[in-house]
């Protein structure tokens, strides 16, 4: 009964607090592809963090990063008003309160010596956020809501390997960059493969994927090679997978509609 009442009164409270720049979600495909930016959103925020902490102004990572700290918390209110199952307005309720403390450091002047606990903490949102798109795509009960899930991950992934690479070339030390760069560029790379052979694919999706397919070889290279890295060239070719993978996500999302 106490945890039934403290998603009532955090839904009542969104409900009078809901930024004006709040979307409307339409469908169970719709929530899993809005929940799935929000893991996107925790690493393209660990970038831009990174950019800016090295003072790097290409691609306007301090504009940025404001922009999507407000978009996030904007997503975390649709998903908590849409959503009617108890579990999933629970883990937004969560996820809230691990987000209030991050985005006061995000939103601080970055440093070195805030970064590794900024990563640890960004990464359990991802976690969460994960967890969260998942109980999404089992509630919408349709082989394209995990399509839609797959895809939106890649996403994540684009922004996990740039941000993984943007902390290497500010010299911040991470014992585990190779294991995590591995994971993720294997989960991509396997990932990619599977949304090739879908049977949801149309001519457009294909060409979509055929050129995140070209893009990703650019950190397949990067990852053998011993030559220093450029953030711009990591930042732009991050952001072509990025918008690319958010095209190829719109479309199997829009195909619940047919």
């Amino acid at each position: 009964m106490i945890v039934k009442k403290r998603i009532i009164n955090f839904t009542l409270a969104l409900a009078l607090t809901t930024s004006v720049s709040a979307i409307e979600i339409t469908s169970p495909t719709h929530a899993v592809d809005i929940s799935g930016k929000q893991r996107m959103f925790t690493q393209r925020m660990l970038k831009d963090y990174a950019m800016v902490g090295m003072g790097n102004t290409f691609g306007k990572p301090e504009e940025d990063l404001k922009k999507i700290s407000m978009t996030f918390q904007d997503n975390m209110d649709s998903l908590a008003i849409y959503t009617k199952s108890e579990e999933i307005k629970k883990s937004i309720s969560e996820l809230n309160t691990l987000w209030v403390s991050v985005q006061k450091v995000l939103l601080d002047t970055p440093s070195k010596e805030k970064v590794e606990k900024l990563q640890i903490d960004l990464d359990i949102l991802l976690k969460s956020s994960d967890e969260i798109t998942k109980l999404f795509t089992k509630e919408s009960g349709k082989s394209s809501g995990e399509t839609v899930n797959k895809a939106g991950r890649q996403r994540m992934l684009s922004q996990r390997m740039a941000s993984l690479y943007m902390l290497k070339v500010w010299e911040v030390e991470d014992p585990q960059f190779n294991k995590k760069l591995e994971e993720s560029m294997s989960l991509f790379k396997n990932s990619l493969l599977e949304l090739e052979s879908s049977s949801l694919n149309t001519d457009e999706i294909k060409s979509i994927l055929a050129k995140v397919k070209k893009s990703f070889m650019f950190f397949e290279m990067m990852s053998m090679s011993k030559s220093k890295f450029v953030p711009t060239l990591i930042y732009k070719k991050s952001n072509d997978i990025l918008v690319n993978m958010n095209k190829a996500t719109q479309k199997y999302v829009a195909l619940e509609t047919k």
